[in-house]
């Protein structure tokens, strides 16, 4: 195969030149080659696989294009769906077929461009459009939390309708959940569990940040016959950075608001044997007043550890029951012993300033106790507790590549 002019075709453009006199184009276009010239329609020299005429293309195949016309080859292939998403594919190196190497979209229209050169090096192209099937059976996934403000702590979450195991199925998920933060972060999601996965940043959101989370699932095969549906985006916003620390041996609370001490609060904590748990919390919901019973947390009724209260100003940090919250019981202890059941307690008047000052998503860490520590996932946000390394490695997409290295750009190999 040439991929140069004739030398029949370059002595007729010299004789043309010649006979026309100066000034006068050739033949191939205004700089007389071949590839200059309008493209020719290459319908003859290209044919498409698993595309059946009039009806949708099933799912679950590649789709190939081929070079039907010995004195031709494929110079470029592009497909795209409606949305602006590119299918990835091979081109062999004699150019004589190009395959898909991604699945199809499911529900989706595709635009096929095809570039060819004949022998002599003349451009030609052919443009084909189809829809592709519907999936039959579909992953869901919803956002977490709700739209509104939330302190810097607070992640993000995606839960799927079906669980998703394979890691590429996962990655899959992963790259069509996209994430933007202004100011930007650094940031990855972990798989919790088949169905569940979380976000956060290496460090917390900063203050006053804003965040979007939106999908690109719709149509995309995650494995097992599974194809991802549509979405609506989720937009929080974030608020000051504040943090408080609750020293269990110390028996005070300090509370920051963007790095600055704005309270220090006597309180007691968890005593021996319902010690609070050590580690970062993540504030889950306020209630103005909770009744809280023993028999909720494991403590049978009309034992000597047994309890029936009411609790005003209730800032949950988990979901077992751990609360900070007014404790006018147990004033004679703040400052001074650990006397609760594993909250942390305090006079109602700091309570109503802490439930005042504290928003969902807030940092509530606790120190220096005799507690175990907080589980990651579980039992509320204990995200924070795993090191960011430890973190990364729970995602399908950066699990075992290093931070901050470029991925390698993937190129076509020969068939």
């Amino acid at each position: 195969m040439s991929h140069t002019p004739s030398l029949r075709i370059a002595l007729s453009c010299s004789l043309l030149v010649a006979a026309a006199g100066a000034g006068v184009a050739g033949c191939g276009g205004p700089d007389g080659h071949p590839l200059s010239a309008r493209p020719y329609d290459a319908a003859r020299q290209v044919a498409f696989e698993g595309v059946p005429e009039g009806r949708e293309v099933p799912l679950g195949k590649p789709l190939a294009v081929t070079a039907e016309d010995g004195d031709a080859r494929i110079t470029d292939v592009t497909a795209v769906d409606e949305a602006g998403h590119y299918l990835a594919g091979e081109l062999s190196a004699d150019g004589s077929r190009w395959r898909s190497t991604a699945p199809l979209v499911a529900g989706a229209r595709y635009t096929v461009r095809v570039a060819t050169e004949n022998g002599d090096g003349a451009p030609g192209a052919r443009t084909l459009t189809f829809q592709t099937a519907r999936a039959k059976k579909l992953l869901k996934v919803d956002f977490g939390p709700e739209a509104g403000k939330y302190g810097v702590g607070q992640p993000l979450t995606a839960t799927l309708s079906a669980p998703v195991a394979g890691k590429e199925g996962r990655a899959a998920v992963e790259r069509a959940l996209k994430v933007r933060s202004t100011p930007t972060v650094t940031g990855a999601w972990h798989w919790v569990d088949d169905k569940e996965l979380h976000f956060r940043p290496r460090e917390y959101w900063p203050a006053g940040a804003s965040v979007t989370l939106t999908s690109n699932l719709a149509g995309v095969h995650v494995g097992n016959g599974f194809h991802g549906t549509a979405t609506a985006p989720l937009r929080i916003d974030i608020g000051d950075r504040v943090e408080a620390v609750a020293d269990a041996s110390a028996h005070h609370m300090v509370v920051k608001r963007n790095g600055e001490v704005i309270n220090t609060i006597p309180v007691t904590t968890g005593k021996p044997g319902f010690a609070t748990r050590n580690g970062v919390k993540v504030v889950l919901e306020k209630q103005a007043f909770v009744r809280m019973r023993s028999t909720t947390v494991g403590i049978a009724e009309g034992s000597s550890e047994a309890y029936d209260l009411p609790v005003h100003y209730a800032t949950r940090v988990t979901w077992s029951g751990e609360y900070v919250h007014a404790a006018p019981w147990s004033v004679g202890s703040q400052g001074y012993a650990n006397v609760s059941h594993g909250c942390v307690g305090m006079s109602t008047g700091d309570a109503a300033w802490f439930f005042e000052n504290i928003r969902r998503g807030d940092i509530v860490q606790v120190v220096n106790s005799q507690g175990e520590e907080m589980p990651p996932f579980g039992n509320g946000f204990g995200d924070w507790n795993l090191p960011w390394d430890q973190w990364r490695q729970g995602s399908a997409v950066h699990a075992g590549t290093r931070e901050g290295a470029t991925p390698a750009r993937l190129r076509p190999q020969p068939l």
